[in-house]
């Protein structure tokens, strides 16, 4: 994310990913925190069934940071009905000599960690606040997490521009907003005083149906495909990893077409930013996607 700090995708080859957010996670005894990669047929049953999700993931990193893995962390949990969590870290920290991808990834690693916890009890917002307490890194990132209890009931806690959209026949049922300063400078959690915290989180709860999608991501998504394009891509998909690397793709394209007239140039343009002076001679318009790491979950609710 390269905006200012006040306010960034890791590859699966990414050592932190190998190490914390592999999709076994054969290093922990409990299986309470087991990828969700895979997605069995649901049944029909006369009662509401408990609901799951299982989870698909990808990455691509920044073109410039490509060698380093990318600046964004996630990590996936098969938790209770399931919990999924997104943190973009902001690349202004460079600027100071610090690695922007330390403060996320260290976030992410004690979410994780923390999901099952008593004083958690199930509250996307306590588990943000209670990672951020524990994350010792310097920097800052924006994050969202979001937690499925077994009735139905999709706990969303976001702080900041990572976005979450829930798809039901083949609309977008839900969708999160994301919280700025001013343009291209969303709330973050910090290191420093400076920053937002788990208080200034947006809550939200969504009631769930089998067959519903999931759709979380970095601002590198929703900067570059537009709700209706995420839609149409997913009906083409009934496997997750596949729909994520598709819209992953499709972001990560975008976001290199200079005449492409993305969800964040038109943000750009009604905040009163032009195009080069060459351009309006020629009477063109400020046109382009964002380059920036693309962190994509997609995650598709069953029954258990």
């Amino acid at each position: 994310m390269a905006v200012p700090i006040f306010r960034a995708s890791l590859p699966k080859s990414h050592p932190l990913i190998n190490s914390l957010f592999s999709t076994s996670f054969t290093d922990e005894p409990s299986k309470k925190r087991r990828m969700l990669v895979s997605c069995a047929p649901s049944e029909t049953k006369p009662v509401r069934e408990e609901l799951t999700f299982c989870v698909g993931t990808h990455l691509i990193p920044h073109p410039s940071k490509v060698e380093k893995g990318g600046e964004d962390a996630f990590f996936v949990s098969s938790y209770n009905g399931g919990v999924i969590a997104v943190a973009d870290g902001v690349s202004g920290w460079a600027e100071r000599n610090v690695d922007p991808s330390l403060f996320p990834k260290e976030l992410m690693a004690y979410a994780s960690s923390f999901v099952d916890d008593v004083e958690v009890n199930d509250n996307p917002q306590v588990l943000i606040g209670k990672a951020h307490a524990a994350t010792s890194s310097i920097g800052s990132a924006t994050v969202i997490v979001a937690m499925l209890e077994r009735n139905g009931i999709l706990k969303i806690a976001n702080v900041g521009d990572c976005g979450l959209r829930v798809i039901r026949e083949g609309k977008v049922y839900f969708s999160t907003s994301p919280q700025e300063h001013y343009f291209n400078c969303p709330f973050q959690l910090s290191s420093q005083a400076f920053g937002q915290t788990y208080r200034d989180a947006v809550l939200s709860t969504v009631e769930l149906m089998e067959g519903d999608t999931i759709v979380m991501g970095s601002d590198g998504l929703f900067d570059n495909v537009f709700d209706h394009e995420i839609v149409s891509t997913l009906t083409g998909y009934r496997d997750v990893a596949e729909a994520a690397k598709t819209l992953a793709n499709l972001a990560s394209n975008h976001s290199l077409d200079s005449n492409f007239d993305s969800p964040y140039i038109i943000e750009a343009r009604a905040s009163g930013f032009q195009a080069p002076f060459w351009k309006k001679i020629l009477g063109m318009k400020l046109t382009g996607g964002k380059p920036d790491d693309i962190t994509v979950v997609v995650g598709k609710v069953t029954s258990l």
